[in-house]
């Protein structure tokens, strides 16, 4: 994937989904890119928003999942919801099941709505969910095992041994890059994360002036 394919949003602005594993710094990245102007739809904040108490998505959350998945607030417990299913794959798939199509569906009126020289979606599961063919660009942020795993550690206050269960759940690091046109190293300092942001930057800026216009 050396070219990007055809724009693919409905409002033919150029679209760049950035992926990567857990704690490997994609939200860093992503608030870089936002400095310089790029609109940043993170599914990861949709998620958030369509389990928000009277949400449809979270009334069949609980009906699968039980009350349990819920704090003292009636608000869903992320923490308690990501151990549950994290240790088994047929739960993960069936939560995936229910969230992926109102996050989908958030996430292209966002990108319908939005202008500006082109935008980052933030898709932590684009290459298990098979997104990449509804952006115009792959860019993976790649990361040491062992730095997400003390990242977990600390912004978390997970223990090892949970950490690594995380890390072993998803795909492997070769899986996402064999999927990627464009790689940011998310252990790098926050100088060259930086420099490498501005390059990136300019290539899409450059990409999105070269789409082809439609209508007025």
């Amino acid at each position: 994937m050396n070219e990007p394919d055809p724009p693919t949003a409905a409002t033919n602005i150029f679209r760049v989904g950035m992926t990567g594993g857990i704690a490997s710094g994609k939200t860093t990245i992503a608030d870089m890119f936002a400095t310089l102007g790029a609109h940043i739809i993170d599914t990861d904040e949709l998620a958030r928003e369509v389990v928000e108490p009277g949400e449809a998505a979270l009334e069949s959350v609980i009906e699968h999942f039980g009350s349990s998945i819920l704090d003292d607030d009636g608000q869903l417990d992320r923490r308690t919801l990501r151990r549950v299913v994290f240790s088994d794959p047929k739960k993960r798939h069936l939560l995936e099941q229910i969230l992926h199509p109102a996050i989908r569906q958030r996430m292209d009126e966002a990108s319908a709505v939005l202008q500006g020289p082109y935008q980052i979606l933030v898709i932590p599961l684009l290459v298990e969910s098979h997104s990449d063919g509804h952006v115009d660009r792959v860019l993976v942020v790649d990361c040491d095992d062992e730095v997400q795993i003390r990242r977990l550690m600390n912004r978390d206050s997970e223990s090892r041994e949970n950490a690594e269960e995380m890390l072993a759940t998803q795909i492997t690091r070769q899986q996402r890059l064999d999927h990627a046109d464009d790689m940011i190293d998310g252990g790098s300092s926050l100088e060259s994360l930086q420099q490498r942001v501005k390059q990136l930057d300019q290539y899409y800026r450059e990409l999105a002036t070269s789409l082809p216009h439609t209508g007025p």
